[in-house]
């Protein structure tokens, strides 16, 4: 070997091993960068049927068994941010009916809120007197152990605005309580994972998972919970029914699961159990009335496998959702083969918001959604869950039908962000003005419709686009099934993709509808501005 050769093989050969050497250190001393992100371990599902035979001790077996693995929850909230009468914790008035009740309970036991004027130490004002901190809030609530490190699940609206979170676990009759810290919380599903920051010497319990998609009506389901500050009361019941939609917020809503197990205010955020002990959701609002604040026979529950997938992103502190800028509506019972459909499958388009991704894609108000992301769509419920689940960043291809023409479009997904799109949302305004102008009102049969041209100053107005015109709905007969859908001050753009131009455009539009028969009706209407689609059957 030539002495330039066995240079360079020793040069390669001190590089080399440098390099291992240089790697074993950084291995020995940690200098090589470590992955800042919370990871965790999915509770395992049990998906076998649910068999067996109930027999006299079945309950009391699985109130042995599991209680263990549930905790009490106090939390310290400002008095301001606390409003019980609202579902999932919405705040702001703009809430759904005052029969939905989140349903905390007070340490003292009343079910509600307690306040507590806390006095400083004597001498501390200078004068020896008395002063007064801030009011204090507390809550209770319950949750159940899903990890031996501490790990909780528990509502959102528990956790809400907590400045301070305490945990007492089961058996502990010394009132021993464990500070915990708010890991990652989700409003839309109303769940929220907390963390024992001081954890006893014992190993703790963890739940177990069933599968909530099995559950059907019938059923049976027991809860565990602090109703009323009665600690880990058990109450027993059946699955009343299943994908019972109730809303979150305008125009969102999620799938529950009803029962008729006793569940009452301090029960929230505790498990709900299959036959087999195994949480299949977690006890989140009741149906009350002006009568009573207590259980009437109609709670609900989020669904446990809806929370699990959920899992890892609670654990980093962030949930993330895909949006695309439209709201859906059903496809009619009857009439979807005017749609070009030749099933009652898909979502229409009801409204697009301008200048997000199903605008920029070109969807368009009055579209059917057939296929999403290759996946053929079968309701509106299904788009909208698909929406959600995707990734903000990706670009997926939605086929849909327009004028029963089939067409493909990308779409650019966008995130989710629920609490800017509470803010934004408004509830439409009504309109009757018609203007000074007196005109002749046309009156259509079979929908209860009664309209008049647009004049110039109800363009202004309304902001109708420029060079668009329309017919103004003056009145609607309260009676008609167009009254659920369209209101006064709405203006017809088009029928059945036919554009009108004014009242006796519209008039003879939806005259040529046959009864029973759909009219698919394009609208304009104020506060946001927009154009919003509808399926309305001819009486």
């Amino acid at each position: 070997m030539s002495t330039r050769k066995t240079t360079l093989f020793y040069f390669v050969l001190t590089v080399v091993a440098s390099l291992a050497v240089g790697m074993v250190i950084a291995s020995r001393l940690d200098l090589t960068p470590a992955s800042s992100a919370q990871t965790m371990n999915v509770p395992a599902m049990n998906s076998a049927p649910l068999t067996g035979v109930l027999s006299a001790d079945t309950f009391r077996v699985i109130a042995k068994a599991q209680s263990p693995m549930v905790v009490n929850i106090t939390t310290e909230i400002p008095q301001k941010s606390q409003d019980l009468t609202d579902f999932f914790g919405g705040g702001g008035g703009n809430t759904p009916d005052d029969f939905f009740h989140r349903f905390f309970g007070a340490p003292g036991g009343s079910g509600g809120q307690q306040d507590d004027q806390q006095e400083t130490p004597r001498g501390r004002s200078g004068r020896g007197g008395r002063a007064q901190r801030e009011p204090k809030s507390f809550a209770a609530g319950t949750g159940f152990i899903i990890s031996k490190d501490g790990l909780i699940l528990t509502n959102n609206h528990v956790v809400d605005g907590a400045t301070k979170i305490d945990v007492q676990l089961y058996g502990d009759e010394s009132d021993v309580k464990y500070s915990a810290k708010l890991v990652g919380r989700d409003q839309l599903t109303d769940s929220a994972l907390i963390q024992l920051i001081d954890k006893p010497k014992t190993s703790l319990p963890e739940a177990k998972f069933g599968d909530s998609s099995q559950m059907a009506p019938g059923d049976w389901v027991m809860a565990i919970g602090d109703p009323f500050n009665f600690a880990y009361t058990i109450t027993v019941g059946v699955i009343s029914a299943t994908k019972r939609s109730l809303p979150v917020t305008d125009g969102r809503s999620n799938d529950m699961l009803q029962t008729d197990a006793a569940i009452n205010p301090g029960n929230s955020g505790g498990p709900l159990l299959n036959i087999r002990g195994e949480v299949i959701g977690i006890n989140t609002a009741i149906i009350s009335n002006s009568r009573t604040e207590g259980n009437i026979g109609i709670g609900f529950a989020v669904p446990i496998n809806v929370v699990r997938d959920l899992l890892p992103q609670l654990r980093s502190g962030k949930v993330t959702r895909g949006r695309i800028g439209v709201q859906v509506s059903a496809v009619p019972r009857e009439g979807y083969e005017d749609f070009g459909l030749s099933s009652r499958s898909g979502a229409i388009v009801a409204t697009v918001t301008p200048d997000h991704a199903a605008a920029k894609a070109g969807l368009q108000p009055g579209d059917v959604i057939v296929q999403y992301n290759g996946r053929p769509v079968k309701d509106r419920d299904e788009l909208v869950a698909m929406v959600i689940a995707t990734k903000p960043g990706t670009t997926v291809p939605i086929k849909i039908l327009r004028n029963k023409q089939e067409k493909t479009l990308n779409v650019n997904v966008e995130e989710l962000d629920l609490e800017n799109e509470q803010s934004g949302s408004g509830a439409p305004r009504r309109s009757n003005d018609q203007g000074n102008d007196q005109q002749q009102e046309e009156s259509s049969g079979g929908f209860g419709i009664t309209l008049n041209n647009v004049t110039p100053q109800i363009s202004r107005r309304v902001q109708l686009p420029s060079g668009q015109s329309g017919a103004l709905v003056t009145d609607i007969d309260p009676n008609s099934s167009a009254a659920a859908q369209i209101r006064p001050g709405d203006i017809i753009l088009s029928v059945n993709g036919k554009t009108v131009a004014n009242a006796a455009d519209a008039k003879r539009e939806l005259d040529k509808v046959a009864s029973g028969k759909f009219a698919r009706i394009l609208l304009w209407r104020t506060n946001p501005n927009g154009e919003v689609f509808v399926a309305v059957k001819k009486d």
